[in-house]
């Protein structure tokens, strides 16, 4: 089989996330260690770039809500390691943010391969922008793939993560435009019995369109609190890197 079909777009949406070890701007990683965190696992085409540099910068700035979220960013592109640390370095002399997730080093293009992040079509080395979003369970939830010229809407990616936390803590559907503490969807009706009983439900309440569209109002519209797991991993590899 050609190595180029065998090795891009295997992951999909709700396979594992194949694990991998990397060299990263905070030490070594390994995916498995986010077990029981949510992981947003995107890459970029290349540093000391102009759209990547406000891509960074604007992830930096919104980690504080994905922890709130319980969930970890990890970049990624075919850089160096110093390549990297001189960036980052040089986004910190500049606007005095550091930022405070690891980025990969994927020299060989092992990892970006395994995920499909290289489009031959526009280039055979640099990565897109793509977006994995890994459940605590290490289980691929959702891909968003931007063009190299393209800045993705960091607000976006945490609307689409909170959506999918709060309609697995509720049981629900996210209709379109969802946003934080709005209705779901509920599950559609499989039987006539229970079809009847959701339009009567749906009568009294006034809680729908249809039978087969009707909502409910959500529970714990947060998800889940502030915590600081991912400060402890970035502090465990730093006490890793001095041994």
């Amino acid at each position: 089989m050609d190595y180029e079909i065998m090795m891009n777009g295997n992951v999909k949406i709700g396979t594992y996330a194949p694990d991998f070890e990397a060299e990263t701007t905070m030490g070594k990683v390994e995916l498995n260690q986010y077990k029981g965190k949510w992981v947003i696992l995107f890459s970029h085409p290349g540093d000391f770039t102009p759209v990547c540099t406000t891509e960074i910068i604007a992830f930096a700035k919104a980690n504080p809500y994905f922890e709130r979220l319980n969930t970890c960013l990890l970049g990624l592109s075919v850089d160096s390691n110093p390549s990297h640390l001189a960036w980052l370095y040089d986004i910190y002399c500049k606007t005095g943010i550091r930022v405070p997730f690891p980025i990969i080093s994927d020299r060989n293009g092992q990892i970006a391969r395994k995920y499909g992040m290289i489009s031959n079509d526009v280039s055979n080395t640099e990565t897109v922008r793509n977006v994995f979003i890994i459940d605590d369970k290490g289980i691929v939830r959702l891909i968003l793939v931007y063009p190299m010229n393209v800045g993705r809407s960091i607000p976006e990616i945490l609307r689409a993560l909170t959506a999918l936390q709060v309609a697995d803590a509720n049981k629900l559907s996210m209709p379109a435009n969802w946003i934080p503490c709005e209705p779901g969807i509920l599950p559609v009706p499989k039987t006539f019995a229970e079809l009847e009983a959701r339009k009567r439900e749906m009568e009294k309440n006034q809680n729908g369109m249809s039978w087969y569209l009707g909502f409910q109002n959500v529970k714990d519209c947060k998800v889940l609190e502030d915590n600081s797991e991912c400060e402890k991993i970035e502090e465990k590899k730093g006490r890793n890197i001095s041994n």
